[in-house]
């Protein structure tokens, strides 16, 4: 297993919530096994999340620009966040309608239908914690805020998603289940 430059990118900090926890278990895995991490919390930036058109678009704040520097930086990006209403927290989107911009992330093709996408060579995993059982989520909902980000949105720009967790009913689950939750993202940092 070769070293690799890790981003760990997760929405809520606070030793309170699960998804922290599950961003410390993945990191400390990951540490072990003797990659390089960098980890990013989105409710710690400072940035404004609204983007209004491109041709509009305000300067990126600092935060935005050194996350930009952390991606270009990683071969490796693990997202964890919550669904919230099937999708991603506006946070999140927020943070991916800012920094995936055309010239960094992908740039449009004169006579080309496609974007050419400018992240390629990258891989990720995705963490989502849920009120829903994954398996609702999944086949019944058809898991449109996995779909988004590792199709439409990192795929997009040329991150390959290599493996998802869907972790849930959050509301209702119990210690054990939170501690299995949690060694299953230490395990799949392991596999890197």
């Amino acid at each position: 297993m070769s070293c690799k430059n890790l981003l760990i990118i997760s929405i809520h900090s606070g030793t309170e919530r699960l998804n922290q926890a599950l961003a410390t278990a993945y990191a400390d895995s990951a540490a072990a096994a003797s990659h390089n991490i960098r980890c990013l919390q989105l409710d710690q930036l400072s940035f404004n999340p609204l983007l209004q058109g491109y041709q509009n678009a305000p300067a990126l704040e600092p935060d935005l620009q050194a996350a930009q520097a952390d991606i270009l930086w990683a071969e490796h990006i693990t997202l964890i966040y919550p669904i919230w209403w099937g999708s991603v927290p506006a946070l999140l989107k927020g943070f991916f309608d800012r920094v995936l911009l055309p010239g960094f992330a992908y740039k449009y093709q004169s006579g080309k239908k496609y974007p050419q996408p400018l992240l390629l060579g990258r891989t990720a995993h995705l963490l989502l914690t849920m009120d829903t059982p994954p398996w609702y989520y999944r086949w019944v909902d058809g898991a449109p805020g996995l779909r988004q980000v590792s199709r439409t949105t990192l795929g997009f720009c040329g991150i390959k998603t290599v493996k998802s967790l869907l972790l849930g009913p959050v509301i209702s689950s119990t210690l054990a289940q939170r501690q299995r939750w949690l060694q299953q993202a230490g395990q799949l940092a392991q596999r890197l």
